[in-house]
């Protein structure tokens, strides 16, 4: 195995070596279209780029409960799901997640290879207020699974997530 084998692509290089989402990458977080401002980072010029998992892989499982975007910070991989936070959907989101988890493992292996080892990687941003009781057991669900909702990806906030 040659040395650029063993080194880790860029984020660009790991999307453009995904057939499924080959020509999604984007600049910055362009990917995120009009919810860029549920993204904040202390420092814009260390992302490498974004990634509208959804919108790239609609057609080719357009049945299945994908998951919106993966975010490239610092050399890490976030994966965030812009979505309703309410009851009724928690399912739908461990959903989500169930197949984000399998499609990176088995369609994106160069992608799950810069996923954060450091911080938790999966976030749940709320698409407008979270309207999820703690007493249900949908709380208990999420709670499970790490994907609290949160208004906003705040990266210094995310850093003090226990993974």
């Amino acid at each position: 195995m040659g040395k650029k084998q063993q080194q880790k692509l860029t984020f660009k290089e790991a999307v453009e070596a995904t057939p499924d989402v080959m020509t999604g990458y984007h600049e910055g977080i362009d990917a995120f279209g009009d919810y860029k401002s549920k993204i904040k980072v202390p420092e814009p010029s260390k992302i490498d780029g974004s990634l509208d998992i959804d919108g790239t892989t609609v057609k080719l499982y357009p049945d299945e409960n994908r998951w919106d975007y993966a975010l490239c910070y610092d050399s890490e991989v976030f994966y965030i799901e812009i979505h309703s936070a309410i009851t009724s959907e928690v399912s739908k989101m461990v959903k989500k997640l169930k197949w984000l988890k399998t499609w990176l493992e088995t369609k994106a292996p160069e992608i799950n290879k810069l996923t954060t080892t450091t911080k938790q990687p999966y976030y749940w941003v709320q698409s407008s207020k979270c309207d999820i009781p703690k007493h249900m057991p949908q709380f208990k669900k999420i709670v499970q699974n790490k994907i609290l909702p949160m208004p906003i990806w705040d990266y210094n906030k995310i850093c003090k997530i226990r993974k």
